[in-house]
């Protein structure tokens, strides 16, 4: 298994708010309005994170995922129809996902951890089974595509 490490990104939420949000993936399904706020998109537009080309094809995806406490699904995507699965948490510093339905045998970890009452820090780490060649082209977009993942995450307005 070929792993792939975000780096560590500091969320202003303590962590215990932090898991609370990410262990139920129904909280997530506010991304779906998210991605049509005008004031998001131009503040993702300003911070380069996702090129202007592709904003509307993750309009399409986020408008098509589907939410529920275990799962998040992207049917339609463009490797097929792919689920993102908790299959073990360890409250409150560890969630771990099962990929299915992707062309490759993937799983990811977010670890969080306590900086202080009010903060905490963050780690994603992507897991995937990579053959010689796949892991040659596959390497820089997991590694790019972990490290946005935990920008994301670092970014949600968590609460507490």
């Amino acid at each position: 298994m070929t792993k792939f490490e975000s780096n560590i990104k500091q969320v202003q939420s303590p962590q215990s708010a932090v898991y609370k949000k990410l262990s139920d993936l129904n909280n997530l399904s506010t991304i779906k309005e998210r991605v049509n706020d005008t004031a998001f998109i131009e503040q993702l537009k300003a911070s380069g994170q996702v090129p202007e080309d592709k904003l509307e094809k993750m309009q399409e995806l986020a408008a098509q995922m589907e939410f529920t406490t275990d799962t998040v699904s992207i049917p339609h995507s463009p490797v097929g129809n792919v689920t993102l699965r908790i299959v073990e948490r360890d409250e409150p510093k560890c969630i771990k996902f099962l990929v299915e339905g992707a062309p490759l045998q993937a799983n990811l970890w977010i670890q969080i951890l306590p900086t202080s009452p009010y903060e905490s820090k963050m780690k994603c780490t992507i897991g995937a089974e990579l053959n010689f060649f796949m892991k040659q082209m596959a390497k820089k977009p997991l590694q790019e595509g972990v490290e946005k993942l935990a920008d994301m995450l670092a970014m949600i307005p968590y609460g507490y």
